[in-house]
């Protein structure tokens, strides 16, 4: 059985460039005859809202974009990622880190196009400091991790000199993305993740964290960005983009036939239903480059 899912964080209303990654991330799926599941990342205390969830929730289902099963809230789960970071300090494979953004930023030049900075290991020899609250690093190996994207194809990524040591629960005590993400994706049973390709290279990371736990890996299919006139990838700040604009301005048939035109699906921006679109998806049809976008 398939299982693909979409996995948005309530930090906003949602935009186009979310509502381009629900869809392909459906049509994936449903095309197989598999389920499609949602999870809501609200690791983020300070950001996270419920009102934006039940907003997001109600997006999709006007779109007509419904998940199987119920919601997977990531907030409730706490006490499960805390055992599998348990189970890799038990193995020595984690350390506490004490450096800030400042000082990682100060001495590091920024890694390829995304900005990432490669952490040089400077807390990995530190002992532990009694009553100072550190960031968990999970130590990682200079080791060759082969990526086999299922739209832009294989690529290797050395974990030690492109990635570095990274975190999995922040200073705060908040649960980080590499870790939270592994962890539900196995136990929810999850065997294709289509996302954005702005998370290719978080592809490496998460492959590495499923082998320590012993988890199967699901396969990884990114997409292009949808991005505004300066070329920029669409965010919540676009607000003429907003499903709050969308929803005032047009219909849900209206908004898929404009996200299928621009995912290669259809010949023109003609309304459609997501249902009509099943027998048309092809990943072989969706671009490979960024999509500019400046209205629907």
């Amino acid at each position: 059985m398939i299982k693909g899912r979409f996995a948005p964080s309530p930090t906003g209303r949602m935009h186009l460039g979310n509502l381009f990654c629900a869809l392909l991330s459906w049509l994936s799926a449903k095309s197989q005859g598999g389920e499609w599941l949602l999870r809501i990342e609200d690791l983020d205390p300070g950001r996270s809202r419920k009102e934006y969830a039940d907003q997001l929730m109600d997006d999709l289902v006007w779109m007509g974009l419904e998940w199987d099963g119920e919601p997977v809230w990531q907030s409730r789960r706490s006490d499960i990622y805390a055992h599998y970071c348990h189970l890799l300090q038990q193995r020595g494979l984690t350390y506490p880190c004490y450096c800030t953004r400042a000082d990682l930023l100060a001495t590091q030049a920024p890694h390829e196009s995304d900005g990432r900075v490669v952490y040089k290991g400077t807390c990995r020899h530190l002992a532990p400091q009694p009553g100072r609250q550190g960031a968990t690093r999970l130590i990682v190996p200079d080791r060759d991790i082969l990526c086999r994207d299922g739209h832009y194809g294989g690529f290797t990524v050395n974990l030690s000199r492109q990635v570095g040591d990274f975190i999995i629960r922040r200073k705060d005590g908040a649960w980080a993305y590499q870790l939270a993400v592994v962890v539900d994706d196995a136990l929810t049973g999850v065997t294709e993740v289509v996302r954005g390709r702005d998370l290719l290279l978080s592809s490496p990371q998460q492959m590495y964290v499923a082998e320590l736990l012993g988890f199967r890996q699901p396969c990884f299919i990114h997409h292009p960005l949808l991005c505004n006139s300066d070329e920029q990838r669409l965010s919540k700040r676009d607000k003429s983009l907003d499903m709050a604009s969308l929803r005032q301005h047009y219909s849900a048939r209206q908004v898929i036939g404009q996200l299928a035109f621009l995912a290669g699906l259809s010949p023109a921006p003609d309304a459609v239903s997501v249902k009509e679109l099943l027998p048309l998806f092809s990943w072989e049809r969706v671009p490979l480059e960024n999509i500019v976008v400046c209205g629907v």
